[in-house]
């Protein structure tokens, strides 16, 4: 077949717009893009996320720096045009200074990222939380706050002999919307011995992740006693002590707090004699940040599954997903998977989504993130042990998972920590 000089034109314009919108006669277009911290290196690997298959393709110029050393938590602003890293930098406890270095000596502090076309990372600027050791990032529904945990406050005592006023921190930033740019907001309510005022928010013993939920509670959860300590979210980002200050869990070794609505699960991966693999714990935002005990209590894990450490409520609020790093088969040691559980939106209850012959899913080796797509048709792991993600399709009649159709698991970047997605920059 013959095309005339005007259909050879239509023609390649089409071609020319499919390939912009990074379309392709195998797959759809992009729908969102996904990145993935490694500690190995230091680096952010970057990937397109296919519409129609959720087949995940590198960005170019990916792996970026991570800007620091031993990244470990990152944050999307809304809107998709700022990405902000974590970097916990180098400790005792280990990590190394590979890689191009911009947040100081030892690569501890939160490095700026602008998102250009087709989800490139540009590092903009490394900011400095108050404390050592920061380990999360959370931030408020609009992005005008950004909220940074530190494992240890100024001050503190944490000798592990014999410790001594040792909490951690958060330390409050506000967003600069045509920028990005971070300004520290200082505590207006406490001051130092010498009059002056705090830098910093105060929080419990070796806190290791935080989330915002009910009605503008703001949690953390505190390796360190097995605690959570709330601060209800105040104007102009200050954060207020509400009349419950420490909460007692109950937990014998809490890893993760994550919350959908009015509800609050915390994993709690200490083996009981019911449910050696763990157990989740249900709470709900009561008044003054207070977290009450769900009717029913602790849910138990399901079978052959351990080491509970991530939860993902989808956004239609039906489903909970538990990433388990290991498992109760002594057979299979090495064995990652995803616990899947329908949520009573009424009561909050959990259940085991009705898949016994393949619930819980497999996953790359030691799971430590989960992620939804923009589009709501796909699930993410970012898995360490392997630096894999592991990409599932999510079925939102049912709840249940199952692989893509070509192939679930890309290669990420060495020890691959936390990953986000956003969908195209607005």
């Amino acid at each position: 077949m013959k095309l005339s000089r005007i259909g050879r034109v239509s023609m390649a314009l089409v071609v020319s717009a499919a390939m912009g919108l990074g379309m392709t006669a195998c797959g759809g277009g992009t729908v969102g893009f996904l990145w993935v911290l490694g500690t190995q290196y230091n680096q952010i690997a970057g990937f397109k996320i296919d519409n129609y298959t959720g087949n995940l393709r590198e960005m170019p110029h990916q792996p970026f720096t991570s800007g620091g050393a031993n990244p470990v938590s990152l944050v999307i602003k809304p809107g998709g045009r700022y990405l902000y890293v974590v970097n916990k930098g180098v400790t005792a406890a280990g990590g190394n200074t590979s890689g191009e270095q911009k947040c100081g000596a030892n690569g501890a502090g939160i490095a700026e990222f602008s998102i250009g076309g087709g989800g490139v990372l540009t590092f903009q600027q490394c900011f400095q939380s108050q404390g050592a050791s920061p380990v999360w990032a959370q931030m408020n529904s609009s992005g005008t706050f950004l909220y940074v945990l530190d494992q240890f406050a100024p001050g503190t005592d944490c000798d592990a002999q014999a410790p001594t006023n040792c909490h951690g921190d958060i330390t409050v930033f506000s967003i600069a919307d045509d920028t990005g740019r971070l300004t520290l907001v200082p505590n207006q309510q406490v001051k130092n011995a010498d009059g002056t005022q705090l830098t910093y928010f105060p929080v419990g013993n070796t806190p290791t992740m935080m989330k915002i939920a009910g009605t503008g509670c703001l949690f953390t959860l505190n390796s360190g006693d097995q605690t959570i300590f709330p601060y209800s979210l105040g104007s102009g980002g200050q954060l207020n002590l509400p009349t419950n200050t420490t909460i007692n869990t109950g937990a014998g070794r809490l890893t993760s707090i994550n919350a959908g609505g009015s509800y609050i699960y915390l994993t709690d991966a200490a083996p009981t004699s019911d449910s050696p693999g763990g157990r989740i714990l249900p709470f709900t935002v009561g008044t003054g940040c207070a977290l009450n005990t769900l009717t029913g209590g602790p849910v138990n894990n399901l079978p052959q599954t351990s080491n509970p450490v991530y939860t993902l409520m989808d956004t239609s609020g039906q489903y909970l997903y538990v990433a388990n790093q290991s498992t109760t088969n002594s057979n299979a040691p090495s064995y990652s998977s995803i616990s899947a559980f329908t949520v009573d939106k009424t009561t909050g209850k959990l259940l085991p989504v009705p898949d016994t012959k393949n619930n819980p899913y497999p996953v790359g080796s030691g799971p430590v993130c989960m992620v939804e797509d923009p589009s709501n048709q796909y699930l993410y792991t970012s898995n360490y042990v392997d630096g894999t993600v592991t990409g599932k399709n999510l079925d939102k009649r049912s709840g249940q998972l199952s692989n893509l159709r070509r192939g679930a698991t890309f290669t990420a970047t060495g020890l691959s920590t936390c990953l986000a997605v956003s969908g195209n920059v607005q």
